[in-house]
């Protein structure tokens, strides 16, 4: 039986030789007709990617771990780089090509395929942010609001909760219909299955799309890893559905890149990173955004890109480019994670430039008496530390301050909704809940917002026309809150 390789050459009637390898790359000779970003089979049925032609002289990225030996001839394809899209893809942890990520599973791979490099939409084709994208996290949804077809980055040290910020949005998006995708990019084998794992103890992988490559895969491939989720969500945003895109991490990416350009001797700039690593960031976060849509109005794609720095650097290159393309930022502290205080966001050090515009008029004045508060608490924190005579307000602005920063320290596995948010907050300031007895009224408030018809008298507590008015409906509905409550 004939292989793939001897029916492309019969076909195409073209043929290279691979004179060079520095794995992953090849330098070919030969195949006069072949394309940039065209993929290429060797005959011994390795794949590849065209990503530069230079005088005649063809560079080529290997997606094999196996390095290519020298001599072996290799054919073009006539197809760019594309993957199969589709609902198919749902429950399934695939590579960056759309096979499976386990060689032991199988599954049926869609029919419709899609390139990686398509176009951003422009300007004409986008909407402005306008609905809230609730991440079940207290200290976010509050203080630093997120909307959707936001761009925000997640930045912070190594093990100071990156992963499991990300994973409890996921968990609330794909509550209220959002479909995620979740990007690991040269990750460890066990970490993969241990993020397996908690998608399928929370029964929400099924409704999700994994994309991983491992440490072990070829550079290459772990280098497309993001654009094949890009490509993925840009798909269910053209059926009209809402995704968000977790891309875990980009440092990572930058570091394979440099790999792949220090070895293609691309001329390296700073920290050996090349010229166009900007560009190839900002050229696949750009694709992210709320839309237009024919039938459903608008659509988003959700991006919440994931990057590491040391010791908690900002000024890295790597870094500081993200900061620039995106909407923002959510710092995580590891001085904030050695305190013990979970999820670790450094508020005064976080951005959110087009969240709070999403927020209704209660929130949005909720979260400025939040912010004015926490920086007086701040304040009077750092004054207590001397030793000296507190009065009364004093002591019972910090007594609220350390309720409220209790109630901000949450289990990645909690969800909190964001109208228990606001009614908890209303409560603290109303001196209705002391720290000692908030995590029971916490849970019970949670448990009762999952009972329509108890849900039905918290979310009409909301209907004020602001934040003041609120309050007086919590203190005119005390005793049927405490009832609540009990």
């Amino acid at each position: 039986m004939r292989t793939l390789f001897e029916k492309l050459l019969e076909e195409i009637g073209e043929y290279g030789v691979a004179y060079q390898v520095k794995h992953p790359i090849v330098l070919i000779e030969g195949l006069p007709r072949v394309k940039s970003h065209e993929i290429i089979i060797f005959e011994n049925g390795q794949k590849g990617e065209v990503f530069a032609i230079n005088r005649g002289k063809i560079e080529a990225r290997i997606f094999s771990h196996e390095p290519v030996r020298v001599g072996t001839k290799v054919v073009r394809t006539n197809q760019m780089t594309s993957i199969p899209v589709g609902k198919e893809l749902l429950g399934h942890i695939i590579n960056p090509l759309g096979e499976p990520f386990d060689e032991n599973e199988s599954y049926q791979p869609p029919k419709e395929f899609r390139s990686l490099d398509s176009k951003p939409i422009g300007i004409s084709g986008r909407e402005k942010i306008t609905t809230q994208m609730a991440t079940g996290i207290a200290l976010v949804d509050l203080m630093l609001p997120l909307g959707k077809g936001q761009r925000e980055l997640i930045i912070g040290d190594r093990k100071t909760g990156k992963t499991s910020l990300a994973l409890t949005a996921i968990k609330k998006q794909v509550s209220e219909g959002t479909l995620a995708i979740y990007t690991a990019i040269g990750k460890k084998k066990s970490e993969i299955k241990r993020l397996k794992e908690f998608f399928l103890k929370e029964k929400i992988f099924e409704k999700m799309v994994f994309v991983a490559t491992s440490s072990y895969n070829s550079p290459s491939l772990i280098y497309m890893t993001p654009y094949t989720a890009m490509t993925i969500a840009e798909y269910f945003r053209d059926q009209g559905i809402d995704s968000l895109l977790i891309l875990d991490d980009m440092s990572t990416h930058a570091k394979i890149y440099r790999e792949i350009s220090l070895l293609a001797k691309r001329f390296p700039g700073r920290d050996s990173y090349p010229g166009d690593v900007f560009y190839i960031h900002s050229k696949l976060l750009e694709r992210a955004g709320n839309f237009k849509h024919p039938t459903k109005g608008q659509v988003s794609i959700t991006c919440l890109p994931i990057v590491e720095i040391i010791e908690g650097d900002f000024t890295g290159y790597i870094s500081t480019n993200l900061m620039s393309i995106t909407d923002g930022h959510l710092y995580l502290d590891s001085n904030i994670f050695y305190q013990g205080i979970r999820p670790a966001v450094n508020i005064p050090l976080s951005v959110t430039r087009v969240g709070r515009q999403t927020l209704g008029k209660i929130a949005r004045e909720a979260n400025k008496i939040l912010m004015t508060f926490l920086s007086h608490y701040d304040k009077l924190l750092s004054l207590s530390h001397f030793g000296q005579e507190l009065t009364e307000d004093v002591k019972k602005a910090l007594q609220m301050g350390e309720t409220i920063y209790k109630f901000f320290n949450q289990s990645y596995e909690e969800i909190i909704p964001p109208p228990v948010q606001i009614l908890i907050i209303s409560m603290i300031f109303n001196e209705m809940i002391k720290k000692e007895n908030l995590d029971k009224i916490k849970n019970n408030l949670i448990e009762a917002y999952n009972q329509p018809e108890k849900q039905k008298f918290i979310l009409n507590l909301s209907k004020a026309q602001d934040f003041k008015e609120f309050n007086e409906n919590i203190i005119n509905n005390k005793s049927a809150l405490l009832s609540l409550i009990q």
